[in-house]
């Protein structure tokens, strides 16, 4: 883009005016974007935003509201950049989308690898998705097309197109020679991938090996020891989980019958391992996809609403426990005292189980293999925890209301429930993960429900044999 004589000394200006505020999308210069919005001067907005990366102009546009956005994107105009799209939040793509110009979103979009392209129109609706495949090339659209065919969340739909390959008979002098002469290159790649006759992937050679050889080495001599190919079918999960646990850079990618169609390299699968990490959090406490901050507000009142309701039906369950001990509880107020304490340990305990479990199954730390040394284990801790705070609730006890039986009831009532706890925060997510439920969303309910009705059952039913 031209650059007038003002633009480049404004876009100095800001960037030192930000140098000692740390991260370049701050405060002070989000609260001079907004001035130059208000007054409507693109050289200044543009002087602002110049310096910023892609991702920074992602979150700025995640974090003002829906008509300083729509403000926005019409004042920056032809500046918009296809990587912001890929950085957007998906709540917001198909907002954002459909505030751009059809000049302007047809040269972002053919701006974006053949990757980006597909995680951006998959999630879009068909009138959108058809309007941005009309804006490639006939062959770029031939490639988007093909990988939306493969299944979601499959290693098709991950990978990129633009592969550099080479026959596995090339020297180091024919690729190089072969890179010179290409006009389009990938921007950035990280191995040159060596196939045989029938397009089968034989080899990786990174190209720090390839720029330290002579021009007469063989290429299969610089081959990488480590070397794996996924299937496009093959789960990205496990293709994200392969990359952390190989410490892969780039691998490529085949179709059926083993021919190379793709590559997948490290920072889309880190990108997968970051969103399946976010997701497990969001799960934990109950919240959707959909329930965070950027997400539609009608998404994240129901979303959260779901969860809700399944917290009331536990907590309803747990009432009918407390309902069989009313008369116990009428003849012994300092029961209705000391519950609340026990279900809080209880709960407190099943979640952090609860968390290391889900976390651990996740990362492949927990299976079928282990799984019965990690649930003694975990029973040991609860124990251990359980007999410590009951020893400690058994003296608060003791001063405060000066009954001996009834602390040693609250000691043995918080033994069981952190046992309690410990079990079922191990157990139930990996049940739930045996019969294909994703752990991290369904476990949180069941692990309440367990430690506050067993919570409540140990400490009252005690109470009622012991006290009365």
């Amino acid at each position: 883009m031209a650059e007038t004589e003002n633009e480049p000394q404004a876009g100095t200006e800001a960037v030192e005016a930000d140098a000692d505020e740390g991260h370049p999308l701050n405060e002070a210069r989000i609260a001079r974007i907004m001035d130059s919005l208000d007054a409507g001067d693109h050289t200044r907005l543009w002087a602002e935003m110049e310096p910023l990366h892609a991702a920074d102009i992602a979150d700025l546009l995640e974090q003002i509201s829906s008509g300083d956005r729509k403000r926005l994107i019409a004042l920056y105009g032809n500046e918009f950049d296809g990587d912001i799209l890929s950085e957007l939040d998906e709540s917001l793509r198909e907002e954002v989308i459909g505030l751009l110009h059809p000049e302007v979103l047809a040269e972002a979009v053919r701006e974006l690898e053949s990757d980006d392209v597909v995680d951006l129109v998959e999630d879009l609706e068909d009138r959108q998705q058809g309007a941005i495949l009309d804006y490639l090339e006939a062959a770029d659209r031939l490639a988007v097309l093909q990988s939306l065919t493969y299944p979601e969340y499959s290693a098709g739909r991950l990978m990129q197109r633009e592969v550099v390959m080479a026959p596995e008979h090339w020297t180091v002098g024919d690729v190089i020679d072969f890179m010179r002469a290409a006009q389009d290159l990938p921007e950035q790649f990280y191995h040159i991938v060596l196939v045989d006759p029938r397009l089968h992937p034989v080899g990786n050679v990174t190209l720090g090996r390839i720029m330290a050889a002579r021009r007469a080495t063989a290429l299969r001599d610089l081959v990488e020891e480590t070397f794996h190919t996924f299937t496009v079918t093959d789960a990205e999960g496990d293709v994200a989980y392969a990359f952390n646990q190989y410490h892969l850079i780039s691998a490529p990618v085949v179709d059926e019958e083993g021919r190379l169609v793709g590559v997948i390299t490290i920072d889309d699968a880190m990108i997968v391992l970051d969103e399946e990490h976010e997701e497990d959090i969001l799960r934990l406490a109950g919240v959707g996809e959909e329930g965070g901050f950027s997400g539609r507000l009608t998404e994240t009142i129901r979303d959260r609403a779901l969860w809700l309701f399944v917290n009331l039906l536990t907590a309803i369950l747990a009432s009918v426990v407390i309902e069989q001990f009313a008369e116990t509880i009428n003849q012994m107020v300092a029961l209705a005292v000391l519950m609340p304490i026990v279900a809080s340990m209880g709960g407190n305990a099943g979640t952090q189980t609860m968390t290391v479990a889900v976390r651990a199954l996740a990362t492949r730390d927990l299976t079928a293999r282990n799984a019965m040394r990690m649930v003694l284990r975990e029973l040991v801790v609860g124990g251990a925890n359980g007999t410590v705070f009951g020893v400690v609730m058994a003296g608060v006890v003791g001063l405060w209301f000066g009954v001996p039986l009834l602390a040693l009831v609250i000691a043995v009532a918080m033994l069981l429930t952190l046992v309690a706890a410990a079990l079922g925060g191990i157990v139930i997510p990996m049940a739930l993960d045996r019969f294909g439920i994703d752990p991290a969303l369904a476990s949180g309910p069941f692990v309440t429900t367990i430690t506050d009705v067993v919570g409540f059952f140990a400490f009252l039913g005690l109470a009622s044999v012991v006290l009365l």
